[in-house]
């Protein structure tokens, strides 16, 4: 495990961010057509089949296969679908969600003897200052139990990054198309309790190009290249160079919403943007003097 990210691991840091920010556009277009535990259970469905019939199970514990697809898929994904069709904008969820990366910080620490470095706990800091002028900014007329779905979300993401933690250096694409088999049928049993039975029936039998192609974008995108990357990063790094990185989704979630959806950015958001990009340089950038321990397993 190193404690440096050369600039070929910088830069697909940087990639991961940007998918996961344009996927809050796909996320926004496919609840307005679907249900969105249904939209979910599409999404991890198409990352799981076909592809589980040619990719070879990686060698980690069926534990932290299901783990991670549940706390990833249904925990994480399932509530922020949810999130956003009740009222949360996409630019201000993909923000808030990234509260996780203070939780994983605090999780690894907790439970993977992970000890963060002072630099990069300043600079997630510094960060996580920023993330709060920009929700302070944009926050206030924003429904409450959305925002706590989304809160709730980031601790799932949280929990899912230490089960690919504790996979350690597996084959990653393997790793997200087989741990993605356990979200799809604990998501339809939830959408089958809870949400509308016709429109369940009518997104399945009469698709639309807008929830097929999104579940599609998603499933590949974010989900294949975003989260096999960024657990292959996880796997090579200390969780507190990497986690602050998920701070970038934001920048480009609320710039792409501002572009197709015309969520306004302001003042103040500019600032926090500004001041989330100050606290990166911190994490990454400021010298390296403490000793991290290696476990990356909670054996």
């Amino acid at each position: 495990m190193t404690d440096r990210l050369s600039p070929r691991d910088l830069a697909l840091a940087v990639l991961i961010a940007a998918l996961w920010g344009f996927s809050f556009i796909a996320i926004k277009a496919g609840v307005a057509e679907a249900p969105p535990l249904a939209f979910t259970a599409l999404r991890f469905f198409l990352a799981a089949v076909p592809l589980v019939v040619f990719v070879p199970r990686p060698k980690a514990r069926l534990f932290d296969l299901a783990g991670y697809g549940l706390c990833i898929g249904v925990g994480q994904f399932g509530l922020l679908f949810v999130a956003i069709r009740a009222g949360m904008p996409a630019g201000l969820a993909s923000l808030v969600i990234q509260i996780q990366s203070v939780f994983t910080i605090l999780l690894a620490w907790a439970f993977l003897r992970q000890r963060p470095r002072a630099a990069q706990m300043l600079g997630a800091g510094v960060a996580l200052a920023g993330v709060a002028l920009i929700a302070v900014s944009r926050g206030a007329a924003s429904p409450v139990l959305p925002f706590v779905a989304v809160v709730a979300a980031a601790a799932f993401w949280a929990a899912g990054n230490l089960f690919s933690i504790r996979a350690g250096r597996v084959h990653m694409l393997g790793f997200i198309v087989w741990s993605s088999l356990f979200s799809p049928l604990p998501l339809l049993a939830l959408s089958w309790a809870l949400e509308d039975h016709s429109a369940i029936v009518r997104a399945v039998t009469h698709p639309s190009l807008t929830v097929w192609g999104g579940a599609a974008f998603l499933a590949y995108g974010p989900t294949m290249v975003g989260y096999g990357l960024w657990s292959w990063l996880l796997s090579r790094h200390p969780v507190a160079l990497v986690a602050p990185f998920s701070l970038l989704v934001p920048v480009f979630g609320l710039s792409s919403a501002a572009l197709i959806f015309g969520e306004t950015l302001n003042a103040a958001t500019l600032a926090g943007i500004a001041v989330v990009l100050m606290g990166l340089a911190i994490a990454v950038l400021a010298p390296r003097r403490a000793t991290v321990p290696t476990s990356t397993r909670a054996d």
